[in-house]
């Protein structure tokens, strides 16, 4: 892996993982503005406690070592959240504001799963 990618990686990873635990802690709190989010997409207030603790445990299965079958889990966990929340937002009518968070953490799972070293991905086996 080159230095270029390993920089891009670990920028993407740690932004990846503040987004994914700061909004999993807002959710878990269920703050008011995140509360009447929900509410407004239509999702019931105990799919907003499951999807935080997702998003703080998938933060802890790519930054931990080892476990890349786990760590595949976890992005593709990642991925489902942040493209069903875009989707919501279209659904609801939601403006331009509503997609940019998800957006974000759409593009940075993806950049950070692509870049992703040799020893966190897992080994495909042909038989």
């Amino acid at each position: 892996m080159t230095k270029r990618n390993k920089i891009i990686y670990w920028i993407a990873t740690l932004w990846l993982s503040l987004g994914m635990v700061s909004t999993g802690i807002v959710q878990l709190l269920k703050m008011k503005e995140e509360v009447a989010l929900f509410t407004q997409l239509g999702y019931p207030l105990y799919f907003m406690t499951m999807i935080a603790i997702w998003k703080i445990l998938g933060v802890i299965a790519v930054l931990i070592p080892k476990f890349p079958l786990l760590k595949e889990w976890a992005y593709a966990g990642f991925f489902f959240a942040m493209s069903g929340a875009v989707f919501s937002h279209l659904a609801s009518g939601g403006g331009a504001k509503d997609f940019f968070g998800p957006v974000l953490l759409l593009v940075l799972t993806v950049v950070s799963w692509y870049f992703r070293p040799e020893d966190r991905k897992t080994i495909s086996v042909n038989v």
